[in-house]
């Protein structure tokens, strides 16, 4: 959720962002209606509360003479604090909706826009020339890589078994992630993939995507997206001690996706898929350091794309494509030769307090007070990478190179049908 602060303090700039993210400005206007009136349900509730603990000292106090009066005095307050409180709750469920119905407010500097709105911010490496490439699923199939086939007999379409050296190569990605992460002052979390209503609300992800996720209802809990939900909600109502720094932490898990309304987008092969594994670096720091932090989750995909040897750019993506809960996204998308163009390979947001905001996670300022932390996520390593590896790496007799840094991992230099 926003900052009331700024909203009260800055209507303004909180109708900027909602226009920025094509969204509308007028909920704006709703939310400080209701922040009003709860406001006032609050005050008008708290004055009736406070007549009625006078009433019924007098009560104590009167004469018998005096007493009818103020009993049925005291009684007529009694019911006037019930219908208070009533419409006092009412306000606050109605401050509660139109608090929630805004997205995060952007940082400066986030382009305005769609998806097709990003800007470029860097090119890295120079796209392979490749006479007539083959895609992903014809080489790794012809490798023995994956089974597309097997895994819609078993589950449907857009699942897959991956076997021998595609296993073995996907493991290298994730195993390659955690080497960089635990290096770089993460911790590895394995976390779970199911997850309370609360926790995945809390990350913001049921608002408009929520036709995206898994939900057993029998059990009312979701399956995870990413593990960027279960690391949000590890540190959910608590006080956090970061007077040493941010806490980092990189969480390995399966994925799981609807793709709802994706259908024709990407069918073929493993790019759009609803089971993934991934490597997600996931960091709680001071509203202050967050800039710094975003910077940093940002050269870790970069070092991360660079062992991997794939030619890549970065974007800074448009506002109408952050998603409610980040105040800024940049992307780093690798060259996908068959496809003739950049794809997403890795995303880092930063959510500054929107998330912890909802989730009561806070931290102590310097005076003890405390105060929202914010939250930033960034993606290290997904199965999905196994797609621009297997395109930029073929070899003209159908083989396909192992980037150097995976090597260790899958035994081999180079996989051949």
């Amino acid at each position: 959720m926003i900052d009331l602060k700024l909203l009260r303090e800055d209507p303004d700039r909180v109708r900027a962002s909602q226009r920025a993210r094509g969204e509308d400005p007028a909920l704006v206007d709703v939310l400080l209606a209701a922040d009003a009136t709860r406001r006032s349900s609050i005050s008008a509730a708290d004055d009736l509360r406070a007549q009625q603990k006078a009433a019924s000292k007098a009560v104590g106090a009167a004469s018998a003479d005096e007493r009818p009066a103020l009993l049925a005095r005291a009684k007529e307050l009694a019911e006037a604090v019930k219908a208070a409180e009533a419409e006092q709750a009412a306000a606050e469920a109605d401050f509660v909706a139109a608090h929630r119905a805004i997205s995060n407010v952007i940082l400066d500097g986030v382009p305005p826009g769609g998806e097709s709105d990003y800007v470029v911010l860097d090119t890295v490496g120079e796209p392979p020339v490749i006479a007539n490439p083959k895609d992903h699923l014809e080489l790794g199939e012809a490798l023995g890589l994956l089974d597309m086939e097997r895994g819609a007999k078993v589950s449907g379409s857009r699942f897959y078994f991956l076997t021998g050296y595609g296993a073995l190569l996907q493991l290298g990605i994730m195993q390659l992630a955690v080497k960089l992460a635990t290096e770089n002052q993460h911790t590895l979390v394995i976390p779970p993939v199911l997850v309370r209503p609360e926790v995945m609300s809390g990350t913001g992800f049921l608002g408009a995507h929520a036709d995206e996720i898994y939900h057993l209802e029998a059990d009312d809990l979701y399956l995870v997206g990413t593990s960027e939900v279960p690391l949000a909600g590890y540190r959910a109502d608590e006080i956090l001690d970061l007077s040493d720094g941010p806490l980092r932490y990189a969480g390995w898990s399966s994925c799981f996706r609807r793709e709802a309304g994706s259908y024709g987008k990407d069918t073929r092969g493993i790019i759009r898929v609803h089971q993934f594994d991934k490597v997600e670096a996931f960091v709680y720091c001071k509203p202050e350091d967050a800039e710094a932090e975003h910077q940093r989750l940002l050269d870790l995909e970069r070092r991360m794309l660079a062992l991997i040897e794939v030619p890549y750019r970065v974007i800074d993506t448009a506002a109408g494509d952050l998603g409610s809960s980040a105040a800024r996204k940049f992307d780093c998308e690798a060259w996908v030769p068959t496809q003739n163009t950049y794809r997403e390979l890795t995303s880092t947001s930063n959510c500054t307090t929107f998330q912890a905001r909802r989730l009561s996670t806070r931290y102590r300022d310097e005076n003890g007070k405390p105060q929202i932390a914010a939250t930033l996520n960034g993606t290290l390593g997904t199965t999905r990478w196994l797609v621009a590896i297997l395109e930029n790496h073929q070899q003209p007799d159908g083989s396909v190179r192992v980037p150097e840094a995976l090597v260790p991992y899958v035994g081999r230099s180079v996989l051949t049908p």
